[in-house]
């Protein structure tokens, strides 16, 4: 990339060093550090342009203006700077912290500014990669996780905002990088931003949702709530004293957006898409008690009896979409996910579970997870208004259709005998179990009388 006759690192160069003139004398202006520091800015775009410059001493002369006493605008170009050689020059992020800056930046991020949020946001999220930094210490001392949970609470009560103003947006977005990346890499943090949980639910409910729906800044939200606690915010153990009002509004939406995302979505990307998505709901569902908000999910997302005309899973509701899933092949994440949250759903009972699911799609999470099967539970239940259901496949048994016998010869009736002559007697010498064959006791009970070689019946 040429400058004005220059190459890019050549450029790069000269007004780096125009920059450490300044910083000397003091001879520029603030609109022309403003401008070197732009220039600069794009220039850092492109690795080859700054890889030679961004030593220690380079990468100072930004945070003297990044942090320095300079108008917003300068200072906020050289954190654009920075964000860009953390990112591209992994070794920079040693510079950031051995040179103090770590510090600043936290204590900065009390600002309430969008583009100082989000420029802030970054480059915090980019030091969390960094190993050597002092991070929970200053973390601890400049109130990390209290600006955090600020912003967030401040995003959530200009909801307008975040639809109108993509500085608002991409600002949130980054704090939520940043909260997950806290989150993760330093687990002690994880109960104090739970506080958070109330305001992130609330920016779902109040923003519009992107179509398709799993794309920023959702998935940021998502990302961030299924990595808290939900029981470790305000009044825990029941949700929904501490969101009041708005639950309602953000269930629906969450729902709603279950809903669109397995209509747009291929199954095998619903593996790693859809999944901050359940774990929401599982954690909605676990801290809300036995309230309103805990019949409404199981009211979305379990069968209803009107679907039990056909077997369970066969209908479009976003139930059966649901039950669907937990069968596909191939899915690695997403079955057992979507399974743990219909087991949630049903009380963590077994009964309940097949009940409410059918044993077709009970069995296989119940056997894996060891949970034992009540005996007895095969046999047809009713459901409501007393209609018999078959508890395999969760259809009313009076809608099943009939399954006509088919016509068989003679030759074939007795080689079906033989097989399960021979199935019985081998189950009976594995000792599991001690039956007598049932053609054995049909003969001796005169039930079987032997065919003349003239009968040519079917």
């Amino acid at each position: 990339m040429a400058i004005h006759g220059q190459d890019g690192p050549t450029a790069a160069r000269n007004w780096l060093a125009g920059l450490q003139q300044d910083i000397q004398e003091g001879a520029l202006s603030d609109d022309q550090r403003t401008d070197l520091l732009t220039q600069l800015k794009v220039l850092g775009r492109d690795l080859s342009n700054v890889k030679a410059l961004y030593n220690k001493s380079g990468f100072s002369v930004l945070g003297h203006y990044g942090f320095g006493e300079f108008p917003r605008r300068t200072a906020r170009e050289a954190l654009r700077c920075m964000a860009n050689a953390l990112l591209l020059i992994p070794q920079t992020q040693n510079y950031f912290a051995d040179l103090g800056f770590l510090p600043k930046a936290v204590d900065g991020l009390r600002l309430e500014d969008n583009e100082d949020e989000f420029l802030l946001s970054r480059v915090l999220f980019l030091m969390t990669y960094n190993k050597t930094a002092s991070f929970e210490e200053i973390a601890d001392k400049f109130h990390l996780c209290d600006s955090i949970i600020e912003h967030i609470r401040r995003h959530a009560s200009d909801a307008q905002a975040l639809d109108s103003d993509p500085t608002a947006t991409s600002a949130l977005s980054e704090t939520l990088k940043l909260l997950f990346n806290i989150v993760h890499a330093h687990p002690k943090y994880a109960a104090q931003l739970a506080t958070a949980v109330p305001a992130l639910l609330r920016t779902v409910a109040s923003s519009s949702t992107p179509s398709p729906p799993l794309q920023p800044p959702l998935t940021w939200k998502l990302n961030a709530l299924a990595s808290l606690d939900f029981s470790a915010s305000p009044e825990g153990d029941n949700i929904e004293a501490s969101l009041g009002s708005d639950l309602p509004a953000t269930l629906d939406k969450l729902i709603s957006i279950l809903d669109e995302t397995l209509k747009v979505y291929k199954a095998s990307q619903l593996d790693t898409e859809a999944m901050p998505l359940i774990t929401t709901l599982q954690k909605i569902n676990a801290a809300a008690g036995g309230g309103e908000t805990r019949q409404k999910m199981k009211a979305a997302l379990l069968p209803k009896d009107s679907e039990r005309d056909l077997p369970l899973g066969q209908s479009s509701s976003l139930a059966s979409r649901l039950l669907r899933i937990t069968t596909h092949p191939g899915l690695g994440n997403i079955p057992e996910a979507v399974s743990s949250l219909l087991f949630e759903l049903s009380d963590k009972d077994a009964v309940s579970y097949i009940q409410n699911v059918g044993y077709g799609y009970a069995a296989g999470y119940l056997m894996t997870h060891n949970i034992a099967v009540p005996g007895g539970i095969q046999q047809p239940s009713t459901g409501k208004g007393s209609v018999p259901i078959n508890p395999v496949t969760g259809q009313r048994l009076d809608r099943e259709p009939e399954q006509p016998l088919p016509n068989m010869t003679r030759e074939e009736k007795e080689r079906e005998a033989e097989r399960l002559f021979v199935l019985f007697e081998r189950l009976k010498a594995t000792g599991v179990v001690d039956v007598q064959n049932p053609i054995q006791q049909a003969q001796g009970s005169g039930r079987i009388e032997e065919l003349e070689d003239s009968d040519d019946s079917n």
